[in-house]
């Protein structure tokens, strides 16, 4: 089977209910054929869709990325959401059908690094599995470090310990004083070329990141992949030029550039609307870009070249985008 970023359906072969409000779902094409291929840190797009919900969410695969045979993610049940998680797990039922895009990957494993730190925080362990299962096969050094509220909550132990994974898992629950993670220590003792990588609560990122940049870590050795962020829309008006639609609009404070198109009738592509996904991505032509989202690297956003218009802003009068 080839997705070629089209849409297509998966079938929900299994579902198990892990700790923690999380529940993993197994899927497998409906002919039984083999899945396109994935590199570790990748995810799917799915479509959520049950009466007024209509809404695309993305997951990372958390199944071995050597297995075409399905695919694997995790889905967290958050009642703070905006509705996504909630009904996907309404809806998913095994032999029920997901219409699926990718996988893509956005928060590659670089696999020459002669050791690497993952650090995953409650369903953002979901990449880090995928990654601990290619590094393993690679027989590289590299040390998972797992953190949640509790060990109660804490889902995927049964899958970490059939992988034979456990060797190199930390375990950090927040009710446990003696799993601490005691991150400037880790930080110190890793190799001088070793990768970081990060996911989870905007908090813990965070909290990791900034670890690691006052600790001197380069920016091109930290790499991190948020799955939700708060949106900030704040700031004053503005105007708007989509230039291949010919539409001018306003964009006052508290509306989203994508939205103040849409309501004028330009077609925007838009996923996560929180600046996490990429999907809404767009050249600037002319004008500098407020950037607030998590996608794009401080490079790239240097740049002012592009911008996430679900969430960014604009530090000029104008903006001038190809869209």
């Amino acid at each position: 089977m080839t997705a070629d970023n089209q849409t297509y359906p998966l079938v929900i072969d299994q579902r198990i209910d892990e700790p923690g409000g999380i529940a993993r779902l197994r899927l497998r094409s409906p002919d039984g054929s083999p899945l396109t291929p994935f590199t570790a840190g990748a995810h799917l797009d799915v479509h959520v869709c049950d009466g007024e919900i209509d809404l695309w969410r993305q997951y990372s695969l958390c199944s071995d990325p050597a297995c075409n045979e399905f695919y694997e993610i995790g889905v967290l049940r958050d009642p703070n959401s905006r509705g996504g998680s909630e009904t996907l797990h309404k809806v998913a039922r095994e032999g029920e059908t997901l219409e699926i895009e990718g996988p893509r990957n956005h928060f590659p494993l670089h696999e020459e690094a002669p050791q690497s730190l993952l650090f995953g925080g409650g369903i953002g362990v979901t990449p880090m599995i995928a990654m601990a299962r290619r590094l393993q096969a690679l027989g590289k050094a590299f040390t998972l470090h797992y953190c949640t509220r509790s060990r109660s909550l804490t889902a995927f132990r049964d899958e970490i310990e059939a992988s034979g994974l456990s060797a190199n898992v930390v375990y950090h629950h927040d009710d446990m004083v003696e799993s601490t993670l005691h991150l400037s220590a880790e930080l110190a003792n890793a190799n001088d070329e070793a990768h970081i990588y990060v996911c989870g609560p905007q908090g813990f990122m965070d909290w990791i990141i900034g670890a690691a940049v006052e600790a001197g870590w380069p920016t091109g050795r930290v790499h991190s992949e948020y799955f939700n962020a708060e949106v900030d829309t704040s700031g004053s008006a503005f105007e708007v030029e989509a230039a291949a639609s010919g539409v001018i609009v306003r964009v006052e404070e508290g509306v989203s550039i994508a939205q103040a198109l849409r309501e004028a009738g330009v077609k925007v592509d838009v996923s996560c609307e929180e600046g996490v996904c990429g999907t809404c991505i767009c050249d600037v032509l002319e004008g500098i870009p407020d950037h607030r989202d998590h996608f794009l690297n401080d490079e790239e956003k240097a740049e002012n070249d592009q911008m996430a218009i679900c969430c960014s802003r604009a530090k000029s009068d104008r903006l001038v985008i190809d869209l």
